[in-house]
């Protein structure tokens, strides 16, 4: 798994960037790319969210916007796991996977699993160009384990009565 610092916490940072991708900085731009940067994985109401505690309002509409202004642009990835709402982060330009957690849905970065770029190299490509691969792995997190285990636990405990709590009293 790889753990990566955020670049962009300062608007300074973000208004850069803007400027490098030649794109226009507006402060619904900056603040919507310092939410995706200092909460990886986020949903676009997450990131409206914060926003919205940096600029005091901002549409959902302007939110939408921007985050697929910056996706066009390549400064924000679009991920959008099967069965939950499209996620952004910034961590771009590397061939990265995620892992998700069934029950809980957190999201991490996974590198790619052997070397660099192989699951770019298909066994047959069908006259494709192939730049980008999306591999999401599906398990169950380490706190969720921790906390069905314990559930598990409380349902073998002996009540008071002499049954297992969670089990129909003997007949």
């Amino acid at each position: 798994m790889t753990s990566r610092q955020s670049t962009i916490t300062e608007p300074e940072a973000a208004k850069a960037l803007l400027r490098q991708r030649g794109l226009q900085v507006t402060s619904q731009r900056v603040a919507v790319l310092q939410a995706v940067s200092n909460s990886p994985h986020a949903t676009a109401d997450e990131v409206a969210d914060h926003a919205r505690s940096v600029l005091g309002s901002i549409s959902r509409q302007a939110v939408y916007d921007a985050l697929s202004v910056l996706v066009d642009k390549g400064l924000v990835r679009r991920i959008e796991p099967a069965g939950s709402p499209a996620r952004y982060e910034d961590r771009v330009g590397d061939n990265h996977h995620h892992l998700i957690c069934r029950s809980c849905g957190n999201v991490v970065d996974v590198d790619c699993a052997v070397g660099n770029r192989p699951c770019l190299e298909a066994e047959d490509a069908h006259g494709y160009d192939i730049d980008e691969a999306e591999v999401i792995y599906w398990g169950v997190c380490p706190n969720c384990r921790q906390t069905s285990g314990e559930e598990r636990s409380e349902l073998n405990v002996k009540s008071p009565a002499g049954t297992a709590s969670g089990s129909p009293p003997p007949s």
